[in-house]
């Protein structure tokens, strides 16, 4: 089965978020599965410059808002993919510095909608074989607004290849005026409410939902949280009309990259059947030294609470904010904080650092080292998302044996199991659940994981629980394989847990 998947970042070529792992990872997966899957995305200036003697395939007619133009297909390897790439090379689009999707200075491209249109009609002609090199897709997976057009694009085919939009975060969508309709030469037929028009608006986000076969989002609770006003951004009342289609299945994650046993930006290795304790003091250690942590923070003997992520309210940073001065007045902890994003959110961590400067550690900017440090050397992991589509950070987290406190939202919730007394009794606790995402239910969480990692025992055995959960690609890509396969897939209800979305 040949699958041409769409995206418009891949790690380690180019990341933003969580679609950059994940169109390295299930491409990688679904070939291990005997799959012929290969990756396409934009020729963006740092993509070329990590890519040796990349291949010309040929050439496609594009039609552009300046008219008809020839954009150049690449092909290339790169040692992270085992999957083909290919590469859409429009330099007036693409090869420019910056981001995917802003400029250096922060703000969104202007051009964003011709860029990434641009982008979708010639993914649709390559997965129609346009190039003549003897490969056609059977189906194109679709990921986000970036590639919202691709479905649409594809129905325009005489064969059209089957299609599936997947959406992982639902609050970031590209919409534009009638006049940049008219600019971008799209199908007249496509300004109606059934289809890309959005309240006097045309949205490539749901152009994706409307024309794709099927539609799949990175969790089954996100599934059901993006079908009400609340979670859907506008977009439930389209999302109920197409609940027949829409799927949640859960992200893996790289179960070989994230291992403590093997990872080399550890100083110190372990698994679950091995001591643990020993080599998580080595790790936080380390992390609490490239901090630059003093002698007394270094060797103090409390509970180190990590975060990692972008700094914004989406993240609950804001909420964290305000519940470490509370946490710090109650309990003898540390924390540490990884991540960059908003200023004033910048601010007030950097203020509180300056404030408890041996107790609050924080690192502005993501650093690839100290983030593996932070999961092996903390003791607990802090992740108060107000939503989170899926999640990757309390996965790491209990693979590395540090126990997550979460916000019960998408991803989290359908990942950790709270250390209720039951779930302590039965063996099934992972972590440690809060309802609200207010200052009191979070620090009551913070409270409760402190209050059992006072008892060694407790704590190790929720500590293995969490290392022995399995979040690899493998189940979550035999879901996807699933949906690919399968006739008419609204048929079999949602691919993660048998109910509709």
């Amino acid at each position: 089965m040949k699958i041409l998947f769409a995206t418009s970042e891949a790690y380690p070529l180019i990341k933003t978020g969580g679609l950059g792992d994940v169109a390295e990872s299930l491409p990688r997966a679904l070939s291990a599965h005997g799959l012929d899957a290969r990756i396409v995305l934009p020729a963006y200036r740092r993509v070329l410059e990590q890519l040796t003697e990349p291949r010309i395939l040929g050439w496609l007619d594009i039609a552009t808002a300046a008219g008809p133009q020839v954009v150049r297909v690449l092909e290339a390897s790169h040692p992270a993919f085992s999957a083909s790439l290919f590469l859409i090379d429009a330099p007036a689009l693409f090869d420019r510095d910056g981001g995917p999707y802003q400029h250096p200075d922060g703000y969104d491209w202007p051009d964003n909608a011709e860029r990434f249109t641009v982008f979708s009609r010639a993914v649709a002609q390559l997965a129609d074989d346009r190039l003549g090199i003897g490969w056609r897709a059977d189906l194109v997976h679709a990921n986000d607004w970036q590639t919202g057009l691709v479905p649409a694009y594809l129905s325009q085919l005489e064969r059209p290849p089957r299609s599936v939009f997947t959406i992982h975060n639902i609050a970031y969508d590209c919409q534009f005026d009638m006049a940049t309709f008219s600019h971008l030469q799209m199908p007249h037929s496509w300004w109606s409410m059934h289809l890309g028009e959005f309240y006097g608006r045309f949205s490539m986000l749901k152009a994706g939902l409307v024309f794709s076969d099927v539609v799949t989002t990175v969790s089954p609770t996100y599934a059901e949280e993006i079908c009400t006003p609340a979670y859907g951004y506008g977009y439930a009342a389209v999302l109920q009309t197409n609940c027949d289609k829409l799927h949640g299945i859960l992200n893996g994650i790289d179960a070989e990259t994230w291992n403590p046993r093997t990872d080399p930006l550890l100083v110190a290795h372990y698994q679950r059947k091995s001591p643990i304790r020993p080599a998580k003091k080595k790790n936080r250690k380390a992390l609490l030294q490239t901090m630059g942590a003093g002698k007394t923070a270094i060797d103090a003997s409390v509970p180190l609470l990590g975060f990692i992520g972008r700094l914004v309210d989406q993240k609950g940073v804001d909420l964290l904010a305000d519940t470490i001065p509370v946490v710090f007045e109650n309990h003898d902890v540390q924390f540490v904080i990884i991540g960059t994003g908003h200023t004033h959110l910048e601010q007030r961590l950097s203020l509180l650092a300056q404030h408890y400067p041996d107790r609050l550690f924080l690192h502005l900017g993501y650093d690839e080292p100290l983030a593996h440090l932070l999961e092996a050397g903390s003791d607990m992991f802090v992740m108060p998302s107000r939503y989170e589509p899926c999640g990757l950070n309390q996965m790491y987290s209990m693979h590395y044996g540090t126990p997550p406190i979460v916000h019960t939202t998408g991803g989290l919730a359908d990942t950790v199991v709270d250390a209720s007394a039951e779930n302590l009794r039965n063996g099934s606790a992972t972590g440690f659940v809060f309802e609200y995402p207010e200052v009191q239910d979070l620090s009551t969480a913070i409270s409760r994981a402190l209050a059992l990692h006072a008892d060694p025992k407790a704590w190790m055995a929720l500590m293995k629980t969490g290392m022995k959960q399995d979040f690899s690609w493998e189940r979550s890509a035999s879901e996807y394989i699933r949906l690919y396969r399968a006739p008419d897939s609204a048929a079999d209800g949602n691919a993660a847990d048998g109910n509709n979305a």
